[in-house]
């Protein structure tokens, strides 16, 4: 098997609690910001245009959650270089010099987009790469990074579900504040994505609603974020098996136009440590 570059061990990291609280894992697949140099090199565009894909510090906001008793996984490549909350082979034809495999998915919605698991463009539709790729190289990507991540995340979710017989999957995305559109409505604070209700039990959405309501945020339930891969994925209710996506709106923590930290996210924010306490009081109950 490939082995990742070396700006990229590790490729992603688990935090495992020393007394499991509950059977709670909380994922942040989009966080990443480690750029490899070719990556860079091969890039048309500049490392701000590549660093609006990231669900910047989302992996600060979920750090600590071990210490509490809850399991984490923060990936440390950008999504930009490869997109986990994809389909392993969902790959656009456009982008590589020489045929792809005869499996890949080339026909999605998000091939369509730009946004495969090798990404064409970045979040606001600005193309990456200068040149194409070879696909020996974009299956390399997928077996070094893409592949171990899914494998390790399976491990932690299996191992939670057979010492509990249930298991709930926090996906933590970010959004930006404002839509592409002009006619898309003013974005909440908090979206809930739960594929429609398939991805996990009714109690759950609700529950993480009115906790959020009541901590003062504004939530909408899967518009315009529905849940991706990972959210279709893991869920099956039927089996205690339940995934949950939070989009959380950029501009409650960060200064989206310097991608900076904002007040809220402060080491040492006590505001901020309260209510993420109160959130995992909610969650535990599940």
């Amino acid at each position: 098997m490939n082995q990742p570059i070396g700006e990229l061990s590790p490729p992603f990291e688990i935090a495992e609690p020393a007394s499991w609280r509950a059977p709670i894992i909380f994922n942040s697949p989009h966080s990443g910001s480690v750029y490899p140099p070719e990556f860079v090199k091969a890039s048309r565009i500049d490392m701000a245009a590549l660093r609006r894909s990231e669900d910047s510090f989302m992996d600060e906001l979920i750090g600590g959650m071990s210490e509490l008793g809850f399991a984490t996984v923060a990936v440390n490549f950008p999504r930009s270089y490869v997109d986990v909350n994809r389909e392993p082979y969902e790959l656009d034809p456009r982008m590589f010099s020489g045929r792809l495999p005869s499996f890949a998915n080339t026909r999605s919605m998000r091939v369509a987009g730009g946004l495969g698991t090798i990404p064409r463009v970045v979040g606001d539709g600005q193309e990456i790469y200068r040149e194409r790729l070879s696909v020996d190289a974009a299956l390399a990507r997928i077996e070094a990074l893409y592949k171990p991540y899914h494998r390790a995340l399976r491990r932690l979710i299996n191992k939670a579900h057979q010492a509990f017989g249930t298991v709930v999957l926090v996906d933590c995305h970010s959004m930006p504040s404002i839509g592409v559109s002009r006619d898309e409505p003013r974005r909440p604070d908090v979206v809930i994505g739960d594929r429609y209700g398939t991805s996990c039990a009714a109690l759950l959405p609700d529950m993480v609603e009115e906790t959020m309501r009541r901590l003062g945020y504004s939530v909408g339930r899967n518009k315009p974020y529905a849940g991706g891969f990972i959210t279709e994925h893991y869920g099956n209710p039927a089996s205690g098996l339940h995934t949950i996506q939070l989009e959380l709106n950029r501009a409650i923590y960060m200064d989206e136009r310097r991608r900076e930290r904002g007040q809220r996210l402060r080491f040492g924010n006590a505001a901020l440590q309260r209510k993420k306490g109160r959130l995992n009081e909610q969650a535990a109950q599940v």
